[in-house]
């Protein structure tokens, strides 16, 4: 290249020093070095909250943001289908960046200092600078801005990948065959949020504040919705009200009115063999305009049901009766012998929770913190997340009432008193040999040292 012959004589002209008329000093340099030194930490803040941005943003809300148009969501798009090739970009221009801004502050020092404490003052100073300026506070925005973020300097860093195409080439190529000699995986799987994270998140949205009590406990029976089988939720046969085939249709409604029921099933012989179910709605209106009149038979007023297993998934069971149209089902053991019934509105409360019919009482009564009186019949999950207690279950039982008989090895009496780790079960009530209701109270120190009745008779008759 040929200089022109002003620049020539401009160069002669110059002081050795300096360069197009510009005298080169240590101040030129100082400054000079200090300003490339803010634009390199600019790109360092920019590179560590690029990784947190776009690692952080989850796929599926980036392909909601695709379909609804957002400015940027395409180019966020195409950086993430590509995982691995994203966070060799980032790491490779985040280190240049860095290892430039170490060196060029080394040599600005350096005019001042000799070269051992140069390279320790510049290591400090520039170690700090990229932690506070660099790290912390960017990669602090981007975890608190996300998805804006994300969009913002999505396209930057497309340009960033074509600036540093071949080195992010070469890169790439090597981290994905070190990855594969080492055993682990040659491209990066995008990971989802899991059940527990979700779970986790509902507590501390709870704990915020963000999330009201009740919220969290409809939020968590949804996710146990999906691992509760069809006898964990059914009315079981000792509360079933059902009538025979050959009763008559007026027996049957006053069965149904005085049971409170809208619907209940149909048996022939015995209820092991139920044959479907009456609604008292077909009843009083056949009964009442239909043109069978007094002569009208329950037979012709039969609807067919299904019978499930006990072990069927609710989640299962729920699709299955709203495709078939059906309210009520029942549910049988291996034996095929009835074991009570589920309907629509035993799915709908494992939901939302316990629905009480007029005087009905609530399934579990607070008496104070540490004591509440529970229906023989609650499951045990229900007592254990309203207490805060861990009553195990067995494969034999869920219910507080099976808990109590599985413990005591035989039929209980009112009276009664069961501990277990710090948890005093008192038999309130007991009717033939069902228990009602049981009083449920945690136990401080003292009195977990103290016998129960069960202790002391036993200790007695040794």
């Amino acid at each position: 290249m040929t200089l022109s012959p002003k620049l020539v004589i401009l160069a002669q002209t110059a002081p050795p020093d300096s360069m197009f008329g510009v005298t080169i000093t240590d101040s030129v340099i100082q400054w000079g070095g200090l300003a490339a030194i803010v634009i390199l930490l600019g790109l360092s803040a920019f590179f560590s909250s690029s990784e947190i941005a776009m690692f952080s943003l989850a796929k599926h809300r980036v392909e909601a943001l695709v379909e609804d148009g957002v400015e940027g969501a395409k180019t966020v798009d195409s950086l993430k289908n590509d995982p691995h090739r994203l966070l060799v970009t980032i790491l490779v221009g985040n280190n240049i960046v860095n290892i430039a801004m170490s060196s060029l502050s080394t040599a600005i020092v350096g005019i001042y200092f000799n070269p051992g404490p140069a390279v320790l003052i510049s290591t400090f100073g520039i170690t700090s600078l990229v932690l506070l300026f660099g790290e912390s506070a960017p990669k602090s925005y981007a975890v608190e801005n996300t998805e804006s973020w994300a969009l913002r300097i999505a396209k930057p860093l497309k340009y960033s990948e074509y600036i540093l195409l071949p080195l992010v080439i070469t890169f790439d190529y090597l981290t994905r065959v070190i990855n594969r000699v080492t055993g682990g995986r040659s491209a990066i799987e995008t990971s989802y949020v899991t059940r527990d994270e979700i779970q986790d998140m509902i507590q501390t949205g709870e704990r915020e504040g963000v999330i009201e009590e009740d919220e969290r406990e409809m939020l968590d029976r949804i996710f146990r919705f999906n691992n509760t089988i069809a006898k964990e939720v059914m009315t079981p046969r000792l509360d079933m009200t059902a009538v025979p085939q050959d009763a008559e249709v007026d027996e049957a409604i006053e069965t149904l009115v005085q049971a409170g029921h809208e619907r209940v099933p149909v048996y022939e012989g015995s209820l092991d063999n139920v044959i479907g179910i009456v609604t008292v709605r077909d009843l009083v209106r056949e009964k009442s305009y239909g043109e069978a009149g007094d002569s009208l038979k329950l037979n012709n007023l039969i609807q067919p049901t299904l019978h499930v297993p006990e072990s069927k998934n609710v989640d299962e069971l729920l699709t299955e009766m709203r495709e078939n149209r059906m309210q009520m089902v029942i549910v049988i053991d291996e034996f095929g012998t009835t074991e009570g019934l589920v309907t629509m509105e035993d799915m709908v409360e494992e939901i939302v929770g316990e629905i009480l019919d007029g005087e009905e009482e609530e399934p579990i009564e607070y008496i104070d913190d540490d004591t509440v009186i529970v229906r023989g019949e609650v499951n045990i999950d229900e007592v254990n997340d309203a207490m805060d207690i861990e009553l195990p279950e067995g494969e034999e039982f869920e219910t507080i009432a099976g808990f109590i008989f599985n413990r005591a090895g035989r039929l209980v009496e009112e009276g009664e008193d069961i501990d277990y780790e710090g948890v005093r079960l008192h038999v309130e009530q007991v009717e033939n040999t069902r228990i009602m209701k049981a009083r449920i109270t945690r136990l401080d120190d003292a009195e977990i040292e103290t016998p129960t009745v069960e202790e002391g008779v036993e200790s007695g008759a040794e």
